[in-house]
């Protein structure tokens, strides 16, 4: 964005800094809360980016096989990159190796004799290092094809699958492909972010969306990879890091060399009823393995106004938006991966509703410019009407390019009624790319009324939103989701799924990718 983009709503440089300031400290409380615990889940993360992937003969994947094993022994607290690591050193097996002799009853990880702990420490970071190499070189390929082949220009245009058969989904996903589509997104099967496990192999039935699972990411890159080479124009895949095994599936999608991620830092806790402690531990080593290799992260502040007016509940986005802004700093994710979430989502009816959401998504533009921030349809208010909800994605076309949002997910006229067919998906497109097309650069050519509507409601919501931080950042993040500050949905610190999950770490815990990630953000 230009510096006179950025001055359009006349904000005040001293509110927009007390609530960036308010939104520091809420994240430097979240990081002192959550010290010195690890969870099954992240600990699963490990074993992935290490290589171990598969499933033994009940079904359940060698990850859990792992980590389940050293849990119920008692040594997860020292982490399983510290047992892993030693049975390298004792066995000479790869993890891989190693993982399938634990399924097989061959191998117990924690009766293993137990190396120098500094030899342990040391060949931890190597086997580590080395993964992240391998990743890290897969993806710094993938970027110079993706330069090599161009992109369309922002809005890219996000675009959503959810047949439940990753095959279909294919199908799908070179459809819109072929409609101008950016980003294609398979959604996740309804409920897969209660399962505290990733399903092994292709799926081929899911509800209401497709498994996440590895073979599937897997599919899906080729399928546009090789859409990308026919067409000579790259096309980005995107899944959902979010549920019980977040920092799982940013490790799935980091080997497989996905571009972007759905990964918010309370979307679980609040839709999922995803124990507190638990989410925000999980989300902070996602959003590490994401920053480090380079995948742009979605946030999801859209959900709020599908359970709060989105009147009433603008400073809780705006107020979110800043909180998820520094969570991810804080893992190591810079602003041009971190695509914060808004919504068009103003009731059809209300007198200027289309000004006070021009109001949002320019004040969203203007806190973030260097975010490519990512713009959602209508949606909570659509009622089976096509023809208004068209009209009613024209305008939210109109706001999108007018503001120069970074990422559109395109809506279409049937939602609310079904899954959308590829057609209706192909309609959406067909209108984003008439609107963008027809108003390219209107936002050159505006100026906004000082003191008139769309700065006031600006100004407004920015206000409420410093309220809301620095109450936030006097009460702490934990008991404001008590109190339904978000989404109008309370949940509490000693309760939700998960829970079980969480494992206080002894002295001496070993978790070498964290430590790796982490030194590299601090370079």
């Amino acid at each position: 964005m230009s510096a006179e983009a950025r001055s359009k709503l006349d904000l005040d440089p001293g509110v927009v800094n007390a609530c960036r300031q308010a939104a520091h400290q809420i994240a430097e409380q979240v990081t002192e809360q959550i010290a010195g615990m690890t969870t099954v889940s992240v600990e699963r993360s490990v074993t992935r980016l290490l290589g171990i992937d598969g499933a033994d003969e009940h079904e359940v994947p060698l990850p859990n096989v792992v980590v389940d094993q050293v849990q119920a022994a008692g040594g997860l607290d020292r982490g399983v990159a510290f047992w892993l690591a030693n049975a390298i050193i004792q066995t000479g097996r790869s993890p891989q190796q190693i993982a399938e002799a634990v399924a097989a009853d061959d191998l117990d990880l924690c009766s293993l004799q137990v190396a120098d702990e500094h030899q342990i420490r040391e060949r931890a970071r190597e086997e580590c290092a080395a993964r992240l190499a391998q990743i890290s070189e897969r993806f710094a390929e993938r970027r110079a094809w993706r330069e090599q082949l161009g992109e369309a220009p922002t809005p890219l245009r996000y675009v959503l699958t959810a047949t439940g058969n990753v095959y279909e989904d294919v199908v799908h996903a070179r459809a819109v492909a072929e409609a101008g589509g950016d980003i294609v997104a398979v959604i996740r099967s309804t409920a897969q972010s209660l399962l505290d496990y990733v399903p092994y192999g292709p799926t081929t039935e899911g509800y209401g969306g497709t498994f996440a699972t590895q073979a599937n990411f897997r599919i899906m890159r080729e399928a546009m990879d090789e859409f990308s080479r026919e067409h000579e124009r790259y096309v980005r895949l995107s899944s959902f890091c979010s549920g019980l095994c977040m920092s799982e599936i940013a490790a799935m999608g980091a080997w497989e060399g996905f571009d972007n991620m759905v990964n918010d830092a309370l979307y679980g806790i609040l839709y999922r009823d995803i124990n507190i402690v638990r989410g925000l531990l999980d989300q902070r080593v996602s959003r590490m393995i994401n920053g480090y290799f380079g995948v742009v992260i979605n946030t999801g502040e859209d959900n709020y106004l599908r359970t709060a007016d989105a009147i009433d509940a603008a400073p809780s986005v705006t107020a979110s938006q800043f909180i998820n802004h520094q969570l991810a700093r804080e893992s190591g994710v810079p602003d041009a991966q971190i695509a914060l979430g808004d919504a068009f989502e103003i009731d059809v009816p209300v007198t200027n509703g289309l000004l006070y959401e021009w109001a949002q998504a320019q004040l969203t533009r203007e806190l973030f410019p260097d975010c490519p921030v990512k713009y959602m349809p209508p949606t909570r208010h659509m009622d089976g009407n096509l023809f208004r909800t068209h009209a009613a994605d024209s305008l939210f076309n109109l706001v999108t390019v007018a503001t120069g949002q970074g990422i559109q997910t395109i809506g279409v006229p049937t939602e609310g009624i079904f899954t959308p067919h590829i057609h209706d998906r192909v309609l959406g497109l067909q209108n984003v790319a008439y609107v963008f097309n027809a108003a390219r650069d209107l936002g050159d050519e505006i100026e906004f009324r000082r003191g008139g509507i769309i700065q006031t409601r600006a100004h407004e919501v920015l206000a409420g939103a410093r309220a809301l931080l620095e109450r936030i950042a006097d009460e702490g993040l934990i008991d404001a989701i008590a109190q339904a500050t978000f989404g109008d949905v309370s949940r509490r610190r000693d309760e939700g799924r998960g829970i079980e999950g969480i494992v206080t770490v002894a002295d001496g815990y070993l978790n070498p990718l964290v430590d790796l990630m982490r030194e590299a953000s601090y370079a």
